[in-house]
């Protein structure tokens, strides 16, 4: 019971923190500014003051999944029949991606190796745009430094949700996503539909997760959400305090990953994230350009389509374009994908293991 309290206690103050920090950037007219601004200010104060909280502490994941989980009802519930009727103009798109995953991991392997210095194995799983936890368990399994492999993975979503917002409002010359105003709700949204959603993405929480489909904790309770909506069955929409929260929660869990990271560490795999992250974001945009007027979509969707960031994150980022969401996530699932494929196949064949240290058979296994 006094763990219990205990763990309470400090989720709310980190919870009361983030939302502080919400705020800051809300007044300051950032991007994003529930998200962002309760990532940076966590992450500042945790680093800062590291015997706040314990070294091994982790923000609950069930907790957090619900909030991500509402996130992907409210994705879902923009997936229209009109939206399915442009999948197949997505087409050169999600080919383009499939090029995009190997060739952004084989820089992304050479960064890590050449300039980081990081071992083989760590330089080529820490280097994946995509799948976080897949990376980091099938790292573990060969070998890989466990705590720069999670960073880097970390930075890489922190890096671009925080670059790419930023970089968007400098180009339009004002700000984009929630700072601009917009939202995954709808306009003057009520409670009466709030139980729908949480229903959703409960339902969908329960069945995705027993798939072991990646970030099942958001695309379940999206394609429940979709069929819910598509079919007629239920209104599925959230105000926007709800959102926000949801933001703020999201944010919060990212700030708390800095604890216990050394500051010379931290700042090595900070530039090599700027490193990686510019690279791949370059890649996309390579790739965006003459492959935009085959789909019909903005260069600047595309850019965000391919941009290696949370997929709950990239959603929102979509927002600002005026683009449904739905397109977004259907290319960063297929990213994810194509990653964790990747992954599996190169894990199977163990061409990354760290060499088998005598006496520690299970170092370098295969997983």
């Amino acid at each position: 019971m006094q763990d219990f309290k205990m763990t309470t206690l400090r989720l709310s103050a980190l919870c009361l923190l983030g939302l502080l920090g919400g705020f800051i950037a809300r007044a300051l007219h950032l991007p994003l500014p529930y998200m962002l601004g309760s990532l940076f200010l966590v992450a500042l104060l945790t680093a800062a003051f590291p015997r706040a909280l314990p070294r091994d502490y982790r923000f609950p994941e069930k907790f957090r999944s619900i909030f991500i989980a509402v996130i992907g009802t409210t994705i879902g519930a923009q997936i229209t029949w009109e939206i399915l009727g442009h999948l197949p103009r997505m087409v050169p798109s999600l080919i383009a991606l499939t090029l995009f995953v190997p060739l952004t991991q084989t820089v992304n392997y050479q960064i890590f190796r050449r300039l980081g210095g990081y071992d083989r194995a760590t330089a080529f799983y820490a280097g994946a745009p995509g799948g976080l936890i897949d990376s980091i368990v099938a790292g573990e399994a060969a070998g890989a430094d466990v705590k720069m492999l999670a960073v880097q993975q970390f930075l890489r979503i922190i890096v671009v949700v925080s670059v790419l917002p930023v970089g968007l409002s400098l180009w339009y010359g004002h700000p984009v996503g929630s700072a601009a105003g917009i939202s995954l709700a709808g306009g003057d949204v009520g409670l009466e539909h709030l139980p729908e959603v949480i229903g959703a993405a409960l339902l969908g929480l329960f069945i995705f997760r027993r798939l072991h489909l990646p970030a099942s904790q958001l695309i379940g309770p999206l394609i429940c959400a979709a069929l819910l909506t598509l079919s007629g069955l239920a209104v599925i929409e959230a105000p926007q305090w709800v959102i926000s929260g949801c933001q703020v929660v999201i944010g919060t869990s990212l700030g708390t990953r800095f604890i216990g990271v050394e500051w010379k560490r931290l700042l090595r795999a900070g530039w090599l994230s700027a490193l990686s992250v510019t690279s791949m974001v370059c890649i996309g945009l390579a790739m965006a350009l003459p492959v935009a007027p085959l789909t019909g979509q903005h260069p600047d969707v595309l850019v965000v389509s391919f941009a290696p960031g949370g997929v709950t994150e990239m959603a929102l980022v979509a927002l600002s374009l005026n683009t449904n969401p739905a397109v977004v996530t259907l290319h960063h699932l297929y990213r994810i994908v194509l990653t964790v494929l990747t992954l599996g196949v190169v894990s199977k064949r163990g061409w990354f293991d760290a060499p088998r240290k005598p006496g520690h058979p299970e170092t370098g296994g295969e997983s």
